[in-house]
């Protein structure tokens, strides 16, 4: 199975932390953000694409041909065209495989959780949020698929956030990723809307998710996972 990681962003929140190092290498805990997401996969997954971008000779440095046992292609995103735009940059590695994991290389997960993901033929994780404006919102469907997803809603319709992982499969490359555009990107967010539609997605509500986004969230983070050490996060 083949796992998808977006890390092209420049991480401009995270300043000035990423001024001179992209975002998925910042430390946290002493271990890189994409030593602590890799090292969390299921051992299912046996080969990463790496979607690169900001400061991306650094991660193709750090990660070289195999990282944490796993073989590594690297797809560059030159320009910052939106999520779904960078996975379509990885149709060609995707199609013919089936499955595969999506995910960003800004956040951390329980191992648990994503193994949880991967035991559904599609789905996403999500978590309850007491902050609903700020994420991208699930709606579910009586038998826990996935009904409806906005991103950032000014009204929210319900306070369970998708938290960026995902197992979908190569039928979502028969759905239009440039049908829709905000401010000159293109969001996976519309086009799961369409593919769920036809292929549905379960939605699994997870135990532990740690949102990297501004300075002040790495020791909060460090906190947190040494609270949890012994458990299986990255």
């Amino acid at each position: 199975m083949q796992c998808v990681i977006l890390a092209g962003g420049k991480g401009t929140r995270l300043r000035p932390l990423t001024e001179n190092t992209p975002k998925p290498l910042i430390e946290v805990g002493g271990k890189t953000l994409l030593d602590h997401i890799v090292s969390s996969l299921p051992s299912a997954v046996d080969k990463l694409i790496i979607v690169t971008g900001y400061l991306g000779d650094q991660i193709k440095d750090y990660c070289g041909e195999e990282f944490h046992g796993r073989k590594v292609a690297y797809v560059d995103q030159d320009e910052q065209k939106g999520t779904a735009h960078a996975l379509w940059l990885c149709k060609e590695r995707l199609m013919g495989h089936g499955r595969f994991l999506f995910m960003f290389a800004d956040d951390l997960h329980g191992a648990d959780d994503i193994a949880r993901a991967t035991s559904f033929s599609r789905s996403m994780l999500t978590l309850t949020t007491d902050t609903p404006e700020k994420f991208g919102i699930v709606v579910r469907h009586p038998d826990g698929t996935l009904a409806e997803m906005i991103e950032k809603p000014k009204h929210p319709p319900s306070n369970l956030a998708s938290t960026g992982v995902m197992v979908l499969d190569d039928n979502i490359f028969k759905f239009d990723p440039y049908a829709k555009e905000t401010k000159g990107e293109y969001y996976l967010t519309d086009v799961i809307a369409e593919y769920a539609k036809e292929y549905p997605i379960a939605v699994v509500e997870q135990n532990l998710w740690i949102p990297i986004g501004y300075p002040e969230d790495i020791e909060k983070a460090e906190k947190i996972l040494s609270s949890k050490i012994g458990s299986a996060v990255g």
